[in-house]
């Protein structure tokens, strides 16, 4: 999630690139002020490198050679007040700040380039995610929604994880899963099922038969591209919610997902039972359970990824999900999921080993039409 650009948007006069410049500019002056004010046998001359080294960390190439030429200038001063230009001395400091001064600006040249590749990746990632990723409503009837995306691979914003929603019917459907492998190589995967979703989701049709569909698709596209070496790898774990609009129940299907937690009102926290079938894809059909469970007013469902669950710390500790979303289930569900961001994060020392997705399913409002006995946990196909 995005962080509010009244908090971390706002623009900082003191780091602009302009700004910046009056330090190493003023590193130059102090530097040559004080070795023309020194003893003859003391050189500071060779530390006016520092200006030039330090100008490409905000600068480009042309602000860097700038002050390049500046601080060679000021060597060429100082050697005119010690003795003059032509001792072997003041030549080799000259000739040697001018080739650092000119490997500096060769660094800053490339540096540059590499921030503009960077720069179009994360444009290109962004709209890649927008196009497999629909970014999940704030508000779907009674349910309030906040989402989660952390991918494992250093300049990718998608992976192997993956989440949607639709509506159908008067009720809410989610899907959460994860495709074996990471990053950028289970993209393909992830639009699969991602698609196959979309298309089944919105017909009304049990959550067994919707999960028999998703199978059926990842089946196929397992077929078609797997090569002999991958037999039997390709699959993905999956798990499908329903929450009706009106009753206070929530229908679920497992395909080898980790189950949710249910965090309600008064700090508790739940899992609720799960009977799952296997991952899509490792078998052509399967039963799908369908299990029931009670979701209240004031309750919040928290979906997630593997990749949470089994993040780890510098000493080998998985991480605590159900303790560190106790803090804050109350906060809401944004709060929550910025809460569980940063703390995840700050957990693995900031880098984490595998693709991490997170929703939280906030229920408002219910009114009450039927008791929860009427739906029994029984078998969907």
């Amino acid at each position: 999630m995005a962080p509010p650009l009244g908090r971390l948007g706002s623009r900082q006069p003191w780091r602009s690139p302009h700004a910046l410049l009056v330090l190493p500019v003023a590193l130059v002056v102090v530097i040559t002020v004080v070795d023309l004010r020194s003893p003859a046998d003391v050189h500071l001359g060779p530390a006016l490198v520092i200006a030039p080294a330090l100008t490409p960390s905000f600068a480009g190439p042309r602000t860097t050679a700038g002050v390049g030429a500046l601080a060679v200038a000021a060597q060429v001063l100082i050697g005119l007040r010690h003795g003059g230009i032509g001792t072997t001395n003041h030549i080799v400091q000259i000739v040697t700040l001018t080739v650092l001064v000119a490997l500096t600006v060769v660094y800053s040249a490339l540096r540059r380039r590499r921030q503009a590749q960077l720069a179009q990746v994360r444009t290109v990632a962004e709209a890649a995610q927008h196009v497999l990723m629909w970014p999940l409503p704030e508000q779907i009837g009674p349910l309030r929604i906040a989402s989660l995306y952390l991918a494992a691979e250093d300049e990718a914003q998608i992976g192997g994880d993956l989440y949607a929603a639709t509506v159908s019917d008067g009720a809410v459907r989610l899907l959460i899963g994860d495709v074996r492998g990471k990053g950028l190589p289970a993209i393909g995967e992830a639009a699969l099922l991602l698609g196959a979703f979309r298309e089944s989701a919105h017909r009304h049709i049990p959550l067994g038969e919707l999960a028999d569909r998703l199978n059926q698709s990842v089946t196929r596209y397992a077929a078609d591209l797997e090569t002999p070496e991958e037999e039997g790898e390709r699959f993905a774990t999956a798990l499908l919610l329903e929450v009706p609009d009106r009753d206070p129940v929530t229908r679920m299907t497992s395909c080898g997902h980790p189950p949710p937690l249910l965090l309600s009102p008064g700090r508790v926290v739940t899992v609720p039972s799960l009977h799952p079938s296997p991952p899509l894809g490792v078998h052509d059909s399967s039963e799908h359970t369908l299990d029931v469970f009670s979701f209240e007013p004031g309750d919040t469902l928290l979906l997630y990824t593997d990749g949470v669950v089994e993040a780890r710390d510098g000493d080998g500790r998985f991480y605590p999900l159900a303790e560190r979303a106790l803090r804050w289930a109350e906060d809401g569900p944004e709060a929550l999921m910025h809460h569980l961001r940063r703390d995840l994060l700050a957990h693995v020392g900031g880098r984490l080993g595998d693709d991490a997705a997170l929703i939280a399913v906030h229920r408002t409002q219910v009114e009450r039409r039927r008791h929860l006995g009427r739906g029994d946990p029984g078998r969907s196909g």
